[in-house]
């Protein structure tokens, strides 16, 4: 998964993209864990035993299948903003993913700058520090993914809300918000009292396929001197089963207004995530590049 976060994750060290997508991707992970935490515990009455163990099971759960490498998959990134669109195609390997842009506003590249993306992706392949440094920062973002969903159940509170029907079948509704007795330890996890809203599973499979959540206060980080999320900001995230059991995010829409160093910010973007394929688990980021590469490089291809 891609993965939004809010929680000052998605350049680390006070990148906006990262305050964006990449954090809210890391707090839908969370709810994720949280859903079914919630879910299990309402099923039947459990001791305090019972429902610790109920928790660390499902936090197990979550943690592997955040950790799972066997799944690498090729896709195409549509990301959408006031000011542009563009097209990528994505492949994930052991060295961490890889990206050719295809299109800008819907028109594939002028063979110039076709050129120029092809030059630069022969860079990359012929510089593996350059990959290195990516990979490290996907794994930066991962250990904080991580650090969060141990601490989840301390975060929310969860309440049913019914059913509607979905794509594939029955959809249970949760509302949550945040947890009055949640203190939370650091600048990632901030953001988590001040958001509440909405998360959809299906039934069958018991996974996420929506999260819609919304900050209701303006929250500081950093007493306000580095960054603050003003109240009002929103997200909404979809994730569908896009092939042999695999789940992946599939769409982001998200609206911020921050300010990060006495900036404001204004994020206001849509990402679809399509054309989901698996690719070899082992694959190597140059014979990814190669891949790429040998791509056409028109986007106008459509589909899931």
């Amino acid at each position: 998964m891609q993965i939004v976060t809010l929680c000052v994750l998605p350049g680390q060290h006070w990148n906006v993209k990262l305050l964006g997508v990449r954090g809210f991707l890391t707090l839908f992970c969370l709810i994720s864990c949280a859903v079914q935490i919630s879910r299990g515990a309402r099923a039947q009455s459990l001791s305090d035993a019972q429902a610790q163990a109920l928790v660390a099971r499902a936090l197990a759960t979550e943690l592997r299948l955040a950790r799972d490498p066997n799944h690498p998959m090729r896709y195409q990134l549509r990301r959408s903003t006031p000011r542009l669109t563009s097209t990528k195609e994505i492949i994930e390997t052991r060295d961490g993913d890889v990206a050719r842009l295809l299109s800008v506003n819907d028109k594939p590249l002028a063979p110039d700058e076709d050129q120029k993306e092809l030059a630069r992706l022969g860079a990359l392949a012929a510089n593996p520090s350059l990959q290195k440094h990516r990979k490290d920062s996907e794994a930066e973002d991962a250990s904080i993914v991580m650090k969060l969903l141990r601490m989840l159940p301390h975060a929310f509170l969860y309440q049913y809300a019914g059913t509607v029907s979905g794509p594939v079948g029955t959809v249970q509704r949760f509302t949550f918000k945040p947890n009055p007795g949640f203190n939370p330890p650091d600048l990632e996890t901030q953001a988590l009292t001040a958001m509440n809203g909405e998360v959809r599973i299906d039934a069958a499979q018991e996974r996420v396929i929506r999260l819609e959540g919304h900050l209701q206060q303006d929250t500081n980080y950093a007493w306000g001197i580095l960054g603050k999320l003003n109240k009002g900001g929103w997200v909404i995230l979809e994730q569908a089963n896009v092939g042999d059991n695999q789940w992946r995010i599939v769409n982001v829409q998200m609206e911020m207004n921050l300010r990060v160093l006495f900036r404001n910010k204004y994020i206001n973007t849509s990402e679809q995530m399509t054309r989901y394929a698996p690719v070899p688990t082992s694959l190597d980021y140059r014979y990814a590049i190669e891949m790429l590469r040998s791509s056409p490089s028109a986007a106008a291809q459509g589909g899931r």
